[in-house]
Formats: structure tokens, C-alpha cells, sequence
């Protein structure tokens, strides 16, 4: 089955990448190939293909943006590629097939087209979602209505904290200390409370008294029998007592 494909990507060589990709695709043609989101819009409606490989973060307007611009009832089936997982949650509003992980390799795209040739045959139109997307719906729920932002109040003035800039947060008896680089922050909540909080596929309660920010690990120490350490990016070491194994584990999709 003939694919007619859009690429949409603002760097020349991911476009390249691409381009090289679908050339062991002898049933893709390539139609265009666009560098921002408005030739993306512009392309889609001239060309009408059958799949637009749409970039999520480019300047001006960002892949999201260019499907909010599209006929809804004419879509094409849309795969996002993008060089962070963490985005592909979205993928499900904007009803995409697929997501790309940069730099993709061979096989993953063509078990992307192969999910796109299934679109196309589906009497509904509708597209099988992809593993990867249909775990992340459940992230999705799980983190919904999440802060983004922590306000931390000292007097009559309040701070705001985003929560992706925490590298760990501290118990204080029922406050919370919040490390954010060489800063510190109290926080007028209980570890319980802020834990609830806190997205959960970055967040871990490490121990009773430290709560981490899975990205900020750098790696994982044995100090004595029995006994561990979270070494961040920055140096700061922080105890565990949680299962190590654990730790690990979610260490990987962090």
C-alpha cells in the first residue's frame, strides 16, 4: 500500500535522517518536507497525504499547534517524532498513530507505517494506538490535575517552585525542605501531602524522609552492608531505604 508522507522537522539533518529512512520504503513518497509548522498547515492542505511525521518541538509553533490547525474531520495519520518521551502523552489528543523517539532507528519507523497501512485498511479510519502510547495513556490519568508549581510562602510574600527544578525534598517534622540547586525552600506541607502531589513518573519517596527527583539521580551507591545513596547530578547525596532494585527500575522510564 502506496504511503504519500509529509516530513515536518526544523533541523536539515533530522529531516535527512528521515529522508534516508523511508528510502528502504518503496511504497513511501515522500510529497514535502517542511521546516516550521505554518509550511507544515500549508503542505497538508496542498498535498493531502496519508502520514505527516511531525516534529514536537520547533520555534514559532510546535507539532501540537500544527494539528490544532488541521481539518479534524481530514486528518492523515500523524506520528510524532521527538527527542522526549514525556511528550508523547499528548499524542493521544492530538490522535496520532505513534510517537518516534530521535534518532529513530529502521525498524521502529517501519513498525510505525505498519500501524499507519492499518489505519488506512480499518473501516472506521480509526488507527490501533501503539503499546508505547497506550502505557503512557495510564501516566496520563495517574497525573492528571498534577501542580506544576509549588508556592512557598515566608511572611507576606510567596515564591513559586516548579517542581521540575526540585532536585529532592526533605522532611522537616511537618514541613518539607525543598532542595532546588545550591537553594533551599520550606514548604508548609507534610512529606504525605506533597507526596500526593507530585507527578509520579519523576517522583519517588526514597525514605521516610526523602522524596526524589528521578532525573536529577545521577547514579546509585553502596556506602555499607545494607546501606545506600542517591548521588544527583550535582553531588548531593541523599540516603535510601527504599528496594534498590525498585529505585533502578524506575530509574529507567524517569
Amino acid at each position: 500500500m502506496k504511503l504519500r508522507v509529509v516530513i515536518v522537522d526544523d533541523e536539515t539533518l533530522a529531516r535527512a535522517r528521515l529522508r534516508r529512512l523511508l528510502g528502504h520504503e518503496p511504497e513511501v513518497e515522500i510529497v514535502a518536507e517542511c521546516a516550521d509548522g505554518p509550511a507544515a498547515v500549508q503542505a497538508v492542505e496542498t498535498h493531502q497525504p496519508d502520514l505527516l511525521l511531525l516534529d514536537v518541538q520547533m520555534p514559532g509553533m510546535d507539532g501540537f499547534e500544527v494539528v490544532s490547525h488541521l481539518d479534524p474531520t481530514n486528518l492523515p495519520a500523524i506520528v510524532f517524532v521527538t527527542a522526549y518521551d514525556q511528550h508523547a502523552v499528548r499524542a493521544f489528543e492530538a490522535r496520532a498513530v505513534d510517537y518516534l523517539l530521535k534518532p529513530t532507528s529502521l525498524a521502529r519507523l517501519q513498525e510505525s507505517l505498519t500501524r499507519v497501512r492499518e489505519r488506512m485498511r480499518a473501516s472506521d479510519g480509526s488507527a490501533a494506538l501503539s503499546q508505547p502510547l497506550l502505557d503512557l495513556l495510564a501516566e496520563r490519568e495517574a497525573t492528571a490535575n498534577r501542580p506544576r508549581r509549588l508556592a512557598v510562602r515566608s511572611g507576606e510574600r510567596t515564591s513559586f517552585v516548579a517542581t521540575d527544578d526540585v532536585d529532592w525534598c526533605e522532611a522537616a517534622g511537618n514541613y518539607v525542605v525543598l532542595h532546588v540547586g545550591k537553594e533551599t525552600h520550606i514548604l508548609r506541607e507534610t512529606m504525605a501531602a506533597l507526596e500526593a502531589q507530585l507527578t509520579p513518573a519523576a517522583f519517588l519517596r526514597v525514605s521516610r524522609s526523602a522524596i526524589l527527583n528521578l532525573r536529577r539521580v545521577k547514579e546509585l551507591q553502596s556506602i555499607s552492608a545494607g546501606e545506600h545513596v542517591a548521588i544527583l547530578h550535582d553531588g548531593q547525596r541523599v540516603g535510601i531505604t527504599r528496594s534498590v532494585r525498585e529505585i533502578e527500575e524506575r530509574l529507567r522510564f524517569a
